[in-house]
């Protein structure tokens, strides 16, 4: 019920008369307020981007086969997960990995119909997209402009998600359906998607950090510990069969954080020597550079944790009496235009009984005093009746709340991308809609925000990775990690102070 009033706000609030306007119009390019509606033509322009993509640019065969390869094993009866492989090397993804794609195997004849499966990646791909935008337009914080620019415009993205089926697109979908749910209070159905996107892929398990603090403040000990169990609840149903054939061999092959990646495929590492890059020191040294950095930015982000829990009960406290004094103006609307029909009906019903004779003096007396009265008066005009108002509908909007949580999630991800081991170019997009908002929560001019934007779509883009792509992608994350810090730990001083 909730919902559906706020979506008829939406449209009662629009003002007809103002959609042609100079101002309206530049607002649905620069406003965030406004971004719902450019939301709307980023989502139609995607979608038929996504189709020519995948009619007229090739396919080019990379996991597909091998993710089908792992799943034909299992679907013959194999559990022990040390003897699920393909082409690629063994099988090293979480059991929820093996039943999505499973199901492809089952859709697309045993993985055969190429087309057919990136047709069902347009489909995750838009699912997300919609995820993705909802999230921006209950925060507020970029502007239209932007998201349409950086999302449109992504070759790599388009890539990932549409030319080369990766696993990735999907764990992180299930992410930000978590995120939504979150927002929306719905924390055990949260709790489930976020648990689904770790049993895809393990990647999602960076947000961890914060998300148990968010719990932490918002529920409690007891409700963290019943989201927590929520969580490996899923897990352990979903990983059972393999479970049941050999614990051991499941936990090592799709969880093993100890995994040394190829050097040829990074993206990140590209300046570095081969033996440096696969050597037990230097992923022990990011590793504890990954545990400062979260013990510098956790602080700040539970105290806009706790912001985001005391305005939560502020809204639980104040939008009863809204909806309350809104559902009170209704009503007396309702009883005036009432009794405005009850008059308007007496008074149609007494000219109905007059008489030829009394209408045509009534229309002459009216004459003769509207004559007198322009005589008399002509300087003053005739009084219309007083048009009763409609009463003011109260709203306050509270979904700007959600970058309280937001942004800490975000960075916290970031963190862990900053600091990893190494990163593939599927891996982009485990963060690439999450830019522009941690972007925009620096103090950054715009052209430097879109000039690291740029620089890092242009890491991405080249194949393969070389020293100098590899070095400004680590100086364009370093960058945003810097301006992100400056902005939060000045503005929790300033609001300190202010307390």
């Amino acid at each position: 019920m909730n919902k559906r009033n706020k979506v008829q706000d939406m449209f009662l609030e629009l003002d007809f008369k103002k959609i042609f306007t100079w101002n309206y119009v530049k607002g649905l390019v620069v406003n965030p307020a406004q971004l719902w509606f450019v939301a709307i033509l980023i989502m139609v322009i995607d979608l038929v981007v996504n189709i020519l993509v995948v009619e007229r640019v090739p396919y080019t065969e990379i996991d597909w086969k091998a993710y089908m390869q792992e799943c034909e094993g299992f679907l013959n009866g194999t559990f022990d997960y040390s003897k699920l492989r393909g082409d690629t090397g063994p099988l090293v993804y979480p059991a929820g990995f093996v039943y999505i794609y499973s199901l492809f195997y089952f859709l697309t004849d045993q993985g055969k119909n190429i087309v057919l499966a990136q047709y069902m990646f347009i489909v995750i791909y838009l699912m997300q997209l919609f995820l993705v935008l909802r999230i921006y337009i209950k925060t507020k914080k970029v502007p239209p402009y932007v998201l349409a620019f950086t999302i449109l415009t992504s070759y790599r993205i388009h890539s990932i998600y549409v030319l080369r089926l990766f696993n990735d697109p999907i764990a992180v979908l299930f992410l930000y359906a978590a995120l939504n749910l979150f927002i929306d209070n719905y924390w055990y159905f949260g709790s489930i998607f976020y648990s689904l996107g770790v049993s895809v892929k393990m990647n999602i398990l960076l947000y961890a950090p914060a998300l148990f603090f968010f719990y932490l403040i918002n529920l409690g000990w007891k409700e963290t510990i019943k989201q927590l169990f929520v969580c490996g609840m899923i897990q352990l149903i979903l990983g059972t069969p393999f479970l049941l054939s050999d614990p051991v061999a499941y936990l090592k092959g799709s969880f093993d954080i100890g995994r040394v990646f190829n050097h040829t495929w990074t993206v990140n590492y590209r300046f570095l020597e081969v033996d440096i890059f696969e050597n037990q020191c230097f992923h022990l040294t990011l590793l504890a550079i990954h545990v400062i950095l979260l013990l510098i930015f956790l602080p700040l982000c539970t105290k806009y944790f706790q912001t985001y829990c005391r305005l939560k009960y502020v809204e639980k406290q104040v939008q009863p009496q809204i909806d309350a004094e809104n559902r009170a103006n209704v009503r007396k609307a309702q009883l005036k235009k009432k009794q405005n029909s009850k008059e308007s009906k007496i008074v149609a019903k007494e000219a109905e009984n007059l008489t030829k004779e009394q209408e045509d003096f009534l229309n002459s007396f009216e004459n003769m005093l509207q004559k007198s009265s322009q005589k008399g008066t002509h300087h003053k005009k005739v009084k219309k009746p007083v048009e009763v108002k409609e009463q003011t509908k109260y709203h306050i909007n509270f979904d700007i709340l959600s970058q309280l949580f937001i942004l800490p999630m975000f960075i916290v991800n970031f963190i862990g991308i900053v600091c990893a081991r190494s990163l593939h170019y599927q891996f982009y997009s485990w963060y690439f809609h999450s830019l522009p908002y941690l972007l925009w929560s620096t103090n950054y001019s715009v052209i430097f925000k879109f000039l690291i934007l740029a620089l890092i779509e242009f890491s991405w883009n080249t194949y393969p990775s070389t020293v100098l792509s590899s070095l400004l992608l680590h100086l364009c994350h370093l960058s945003i990690l810097f301006g992100v810090y400056t902005k939060i730990s000045t503005e929790l001083k300033f609001a300190s102070k202010v307390q």
